[in-house]
């Protein structure tokens, strides 16, 4: 990065605002050599998760990049069909033999409303979170927050939480704004992580974000992930390609104005959306 610069959470701990998502790339030579790539091009924040089935391939790059641990900051995250305690605990310590590691910088629940647990989600989260909380005292994991959750899945969790979340990992781009979870959280102080944050590959035909993009001198990308940090986002762009790893890295040379990112905001609802966590089938 040119400007290596990070969020602080609200218990005190920082967080570099851009990460490296990892979804989708393929266990073995790819995923280790994107995260290589991302390693040398200045990523020093990398998101995986159990169900993406790298985190052997995260850890083997972690490890042969010679980069210092302290340096770095790694994510995962618990999968729908451990949402209790027991099983949380062991999925834990699964996710950090695969990425070869002491401890994990965050912990996240992936989903909060699991088909598995439909009917009773608010208890297999809290157990879920009872065990990611020991995992915090045990020195296994430094944070822990959520993705995909909504205004009442994290109400019920406040509950019975010791430990309050500190971030929330959602699908967040310009033509999904979630402005009603975006505002419940920032009113907590949970910093919001946007996955997917160059969206579908619709809103690369946009005619609004070409033209800023050629008024900068940078991509239609760029723009978009400029764009989600000066929301106060911390976007997660993930690419297999060594040069687009770079570019989308390559934010904190230029600023979008406010007409530019007026013009951004109004690109509500046209490139896909996200899909209701109470809904999924898996």
């Amino acid at each position: 990065m040119t400007e290596q610069t990070y969020y602080t959470l609200k218990n005190g701990n920082k967080i570099p605002v851009v990460g490296f998502g990892t979804w989708q790339a393929e266990n073995g030579e790819v995923a280790k050599q994107a995260v290589k790539s991302a390693l040398e091009a200045g990523y020093r924040h990398i998101d995986t998760a159990m169900i993406y089935g790298n985190e052997a391939s995260v850890g083997e790059a972690i490890k042969e990049s010679g980069i210092a641990r302290e340096e770095l900051f790694i994510t995962t995250k618990l999968w729908n069909k451990d949402h209790s305690y027991e099983k949380a605990k062991q999925a834990i310590n699964d996710s950090l033999e695969k990425l070869n590691l002491d401890y994990l910088d965050l912990y996240l629940i992936h989903w909060p409303n699991p088909v598995d647990y439909r009917e009773k989600w608010q208890q297999a989260n809290a157990d879920a979170w009872r065990a990611m909380e020991e995992a915090v005292e045990e020195g296994k994991i430094k944070n822990i927050g959520v993705s995909n959750f909504l205004p009442h899945h994290l109400k019920a969790l406040e509950e019975s939480a010791t430990i309050q979340p500190v971030i929330n990992q959602i699908y967040l781009n310009p033509s999904d704004q979630q402005k009603v979870i975006v505002d419940y959280c920032k009113n907590k102080g949970i910093v919001l992580e946007a996955y997917s944050p160059l969206g579908t590959g619709d809103i690369f035909k946009l005619k609004e974000l070409e033209e800023i993009a050629d008024s900068h001198n940078k991509t239609v990308a760029q723009v978009v992930l400029r764009w989600s940090l000066q929301k106060g986002f911390l976007p997660l762009p993930k690419s297999v390609t060594p040069s687009r790893i770079k570019e989308n890295i390559e934010l904190f040379d230029f600023e979008l104005s406010e007409f530019d990112m007026g013009l951004i905001d109004a690109l509500q609802g046209k490139a896909g959306q996200a899909r209701n966590p109470d809904d999924v089938t898996f």
